[in-house]
């Protein structure tokens, strides 16, 4: 299930949401994760040190109640613990079915997408091991997966990446931080544009990648471009290869959707332009075939797509040896 909820003041004077859209643009403010003890989380998070913006409270309709807390992650983001107590409502309290429906969306192609896979952090310097800590120790999550800045650069730049995971393995955050390298890496350009720690991006999983970007494509989503020298390496690369892709390679070129895979599977992803004017938040989708990586062997060729982007807005800029521009 994916459910974005975007939300705007609705009287002028708003300050928590008026200093939150001055300083960091359009974002995400909040990951709720849905949980089986809110009390029982809440509590351990705060023996543990966790900051709770807002105790346990519980809010009900004719549908039923539900239980929810607020806990403090990096930078001004937040984490929402959501307890269905047998609710059967739609979404939550207080949320009706739209009253007005769009006469065009009907018309619009399924952009078949089925669950959030994981949700991206961008951490400043040397915050990304403090961040993964945090989840480790307060919400009890366990280290998934992770690489240095020798397996993930470009010519100019450079990132850091852990991944955390819950205990079931169902809720992954990739934790990010930037690189020294020759010119401003993309995540540093994130936290300066975002204002600090912030959610770079979030994959939507589907089971059918084509027909996903075919359909978003026709829906006028944007996605970042990738040089065709990246299909040439790539058929090379399968040649020799234990695993063998069912997509075809022209169609998977013809969208720009990437390819990484190691000796057990493979995951196809694409990521899209950044949803907003800030060159922060944007969103990738993603299909795996027996891969549970998060695109490393895709690094370089998405970070040149990127740069690219990054050098037309001037922000490529070169770093001297202490790091500033």
């Amino acid at each position: 299930q994916i459910v974005f909820v975007l939300s705007s003041a609705l009287n002028p004077g708003n300050e928590e949401m008026g200093e939150h859209l001055v300083k960091h643009g359009d974002g995400v403010k909040d990951i709720a994760f849905e949980v089986e003890d809110c009390d029982f989380i809440v509590q351990k998070a705060k023996e543990r040190g966790a900051v709770v913006v807002k105790e346990p409270w519980v809010e009900e309709d004719k549908f039923g109640k539900v239980k929810f807390a607020v806990i403090q992650t990096y930078g001004d983001t937040t984490h929402t613990l959501i307890e269905k107590l047998n609710y059967k409502g739609l979404f939550l309290p207080g949320y009706h079915p739209p009253l007005f429906k769009d006469p065009l969306l009907p018309k619009l192609p399924s952009a078949k997408l089925s669950f959030i896979d994981h949700v991206v952090g961008n951490q400043p310097d040397l915050q990304m091991v403090p961040v993964a800590d945090w989840y480790q120790k307060n919400l009890l999550f366990h280290r998934f997966w992770s690489v240095d800045d020798k397996q993930l650069h470009t010519e100019f730049s450079a990132l850091r990446s852990i991944v955390v995971t819950n205990y079931e393995e169902t809720i992954k955050m990739p934790i990010n931080e930037p690189a020294l390298g020759k010119k401003k890496s993309q995540i540093q350009e994130y936290v300066d544009y975002y204002g600090g720690a912030g959610v770079q991006h979030i994959a939507l999983n589907t089971s059918d990648i084509i027909s996903a970007i075919t359909n978003l494509k026709q829906r006028g989503m944007q996605f970042m471009d990738v040089p065709s020298s990246y299909y040439q390496i790539l058929r090379e690369r399968l040649k020799t290869a234990k695993i063998k892709v069912k997509e075809n390679i022209d169609k998977l070129a013809e969208l720009k959707i990437l390819v990484d895979f190691d000796e057990k599977g493979y995951l196809l992803q694409i990521f899209t332009k950044p949803v907003q004017d800030r060159p922060t938040v944007f969103l990738e989708v993603i299909q795996r075939h027996n891969h549970q990586g998060f695109g490393a062997g895709n690094f370089k060729s998405l970070f040149e797509a990127i740069e690219m982007d990054q050098d037309a807005r001037g922000n490529l800029t070169v770093l001297e040896p202490n790091g500033e521009t």
